[in-house]
């Protein structure tokens, strides 16, 4: 099984965020920019939030509120769930789906070093079935 470890070495360690004082709008053109569809909140090197595409939908735009006028702080999704860079890609996977989130931050030793998205987690399980697709074919073609 792998690791999330060996996800973030595939995809890297970036991590994209803003203060929970910045606006929606200064985040949504980071988020633009990166083309990501969240940004961790960080406040004094601590990790207090989550914005995403998903909290500026429900709580700016349903809402009538203007993106340049609210703060991030008062948008971001307050309780953050992580996962350990040693866990595997099926634990996040039933983390995501359990808690019904696209975005987790990789957390080790109490330090933030990435994050994995729905999409990463996907691609990789969807990558493992297609390697092990390809050597049973090659299994069956030998014979054996």
């Amino acid at each position: 099984m792998h690791t999330i470890r060996q996800l973030l070495e595939t995809k890297g360690y970036d991590i994209w965020s803003i203060s929970s004082q910045a606006t929606a709008y200064e985040a949504l053109q980071i988020m633009s920019e990166k083309d990501v569809g969240a940004l961790l909140v960080i406040d004094e090197g601590k990790l207090v939030g989550i914005f995403s595409e998903r909290d500026y939908a429900r709580k700016v735009i349903l809402k009538g509120r203007s993106s340049r006028d609210v703060s991030v702080g008062e948008l971001m999704t307050h309780e953050v769930f992580y996962i350990g860079p040693e866990n595997t890609i099926q634990d996040c996977m039933a983390l995501m789906t359990d808690k019904r989130i696209r975005h987790v931050p990789v957390m080790e030793n109490e330090r933030l070093i990435g994050i994995v998205t729905m999409g990463d987690v996907v691609y990789r399980i969807i990558s493992g079935q297609e390697h092990t697709i390809e050597q049973l074919e090659k299994y069956i073609a030998g014979g054996y």
